[in-house]
């Protein structure tokens, strides 16, 4: 039979791509899970045909045998409904920072929040594929990455684990990101008013994806400045990194570092040495598309990182969790 999968916060932004993604996925069937009533909130599916909508309970995923549970929520939410999707027998596949992060304090001190299920932090995946892969068939909580630290991670973590980067000089990661990135929930931040024909960073260094930064990418705090940016646009990521480069005398000697590490990699697309990725090129797509310039003479070296936000920074990534989780091929459904 077809593996059947939850999706709860289907209504956001992320839940709705993960949706669209899973409906045209021809090795598993969707199932909507409602966590709260929404009088009035109109459902962002409109196929003839959607996906069947049950309660989200344990009972559901005991009765509908769901083999996993896309948890598409507030790391709050995902908190409170993880450990009982768990109990049932589901894998949990979580979209948000709940479980990110490996420590209760690390968390408290970067989400500003005390974290209210500690004990699950140690057992969950970090689900980069690219870098934790091996880990990510045997996980039951699988913690999706963040898509500000999906793009920087890939981009720097190779330069970095090759000794190319002047750690003492700093990493600079510049970002940008569509207003969907902040997801669904309405605020005057992210109104069309405030966001069209405008341009603003925020969270100043204090922005929560930085601790996945250096996590992964195994970088002190006091190396990589980060600040995000809020584009006026739908969707799409785009970082331009900046560092002095080490023992390197050409582009081409950077892009033979990424060309070794993400040779087999089918998501990662490089480009020719002084060119750089636009947003355009990775839109509604699962890929991460990586250019570097280097200037020989003052060592300055500038990374270009593109993603899709909601694809490879959300929903296209989870599936690639799954699709790894099932023993599928890694691509099915997303090429």
């Amino acid at each position: 039979m077809t593996p059947k999968v939850g999706i709860v916060g289907y209504r956001g932004y992320s839940g709705a791509e993960l949706v669209r993604l899973l409906e045209r996925h021809p090795s598993v069937q969707p199932v909507l899970l409602d966590h709260r009533s929404e009088d009035g909130a109109r459902s962002p599916i409109r196929d003839s045909n959607p996906p069947v909508r049950l309660p989200c309970s344990p009972e559901t995923i005991t009765n509908e045998g769901l083999v996993i549970v896309f948890l598409a929520t507030s790391p709050e939410v995902s908190m409170d409904l993880a450990p009982a999707m768990l109990h049932a027998g589901a894998c949990v596949v979580d979209l948000s920072g709940a479980f990110r992060l490996g420590n209760p304090e690390t968390y408290s001190a970067w989400y500003h929040e005390t974290h209210s299920q500690p004990a699950f932090l140690a057992d969950a995946v970090y689900g980069l594929p690219e870098y934790f892969r091996g880990r990510i068939p045997a996980a039951r909580l699988l913690s999706n990455p963040g898509c500000y630290p999906t793009a920087a991670n890939l981009a720097i973590a190779p330069l970095v684990q090759a000794g190319v980067v002047d750690r003492s000089a700093g990493i600079v990661c510049d970002a940008k990101s569509g207003v969907s990135g902040a997801g669904r929930k309405p605020s005057l931040k992210t109104s069309f008013c405030e966001v069209t024909e405008n341009f603003s960073a925020y969270n100043i260094l204090r922005h929560r994806h930085v601790p996945e930064v250096l996590m992964v990418s195994h970088l002190e705090e006091r190396e990589f400045s980060f600040t995000a940016h809020l584009l006026p646009i739908d969707r799409g990521i785009l970082e331009t990194i900046y560092f002095r480069a080490t023992g390197v005398e050409r582009a081409e000697d950077l892009l033979a570092i990424y060309e070794k590490r993400y040779s087999a990699e089918p998501f990662i697309r490089l480009y020719e040495p002084g060119h750089s990725p636009d947003l355009r090129a990775v839109a509604r797509t699962n890929f991460c598309d990586i250019g570097v310039t280097f200037d020989a003479r003052s060592g300055r070296a500038v990374v270009v990182a593109a993603i899709d936000n909601l694809v490879k920074g959300a929903a296209g990534q989870a599936i690639q969790n799954m699709n790894l989780m099932l023993g599928l091929p890694e691509t099915e459904g997303l090429l």
